[in-house]
């Protein structure tokens, strides 16, 4: 904890995030997974309000998010990078090819659902480069313009020499890494009950603070037949998928949420504010505290 808080100190002082202004990033998670969560995120576009939105660039539906994505400036387009497909009867595979990068997938040719069963497969490291790279690669040749790169479930940087590998990519392709500039994560509606959501948001923005970058964490999508149907195969899923997920979406797009940001003087920033004031230079890891990860 000591070197956490010696760490943040030192990036607040080299970032040097204004005193007074209340700011928040908000992180849509997940897009591309599946139509319904598109969906969601095309209304979450409509209201204008600037986002960044991480892409799975290997599920299915990630070239309606690339049409849905294309021209909204007002959002940052970043990388979600996967090595897991969590969901039963509704399973992706590597960028690659799974003949690509046989230690990443299982008899069938998809991800695993868990890091736990990645593991159990012993997973090489020149497998995870090779589809992560394939991942990066297909992102900037989709056509959009491609900031950043975060990690589903934590996988990509669940060990050292994931993350290790995670930071040379993001250094070689010039891409930023989601928690590298001192945000601090709030409360996030996941674990809320969904009657709870829009309060459990409220509460959370009402509590800001000043001087730092708050990160907030959204996973959005509609209550309907497709994303109904779709089973976490991990307990710690919440059941009800759809349902958290619309109530998300929901809160998000509330009036009661848009007067809260005018009445507590929020400002919404996206990664692009962030990358274009600081530069990927001034990426910090949030492990090693003080450690600049770019080096010219």
């Amino acid at each position: 904890m000591k070197f956490f808080l010696v760490g943040l100190l030192t990036l607040l002082t080299t970032l040097s995030i204004p005193n007074e202004q209340k700011q928040l990033l908000i992180r849509t998670d997940d897009v591309g997974m599946s139509h319904s969560v598109n969906m969601a995120v095309k209304t979450l576009t409509e209201t204008g309000m600037p986002f960044s939105a991480s892409v799975m660039f290997a599920c299915p539906w990630y070239q309606e998010a690339v049409d849905i994505l294309k021209d909204q400036p007002q959002v940052t387009v970043g990388i979600h990078l996967t090595l897991n497909a969590e969901w039963k009867n509704y399973r992706w595979g590597p960028v690659a090819g799974k003949s690509a990068v046989p230690s990443l997938v299982d008899e069938f040719g998809f991800f695993f659902p868990s890091r736990a069963t990645l593991y159990e497969n012993e997973p090489t490291l020149e497998d995870i480069e090779t589809e992560l790279r394939a991942q990066i690669e297909r992102a900037i040749n989709s056509g959009l313009n491609i900031r950043y790169v975060d990690y589903h479930m934590g996988t990509a940087v669940d060990k050292p020499e994931y993350r290790a590998l995670l930071e040379d990519l993001a250094v070689e392709y010039k891409l930023a890494i989601s928690r590298y500039y001192g945000e601090v994560d709030v409360e996030s509606m996941y674990a809320a009950p969904i009657a709870e959501k829009k309060e459990t948001l409220l509460n959370t923005t009402r509590s800001l603070k000043s001087g730092q970058f708050n990160l907030l964490v959204t996973h959005v999508g509609y209550d309907d037949d497709e994303l109904g149907a779709m089973v976490d195969l991990n307990p710690f899923g919440p059941p009800n998928m759809s349902k958290h997920r619309n109530a998300e979406l929901d809160a998000l797009v509330s009036d009661e949420f848009r007067k809260m940001l005018n009445e507590e003087n929020i400002e919404l920033l996206n990664y692009a504010d962030l990358i274009d004031e600081f530069g990927i230079e001034g990426m910090v890891s949030p492990v090693t505290p003080g450690l600049k990860i770019y080096q010219n």
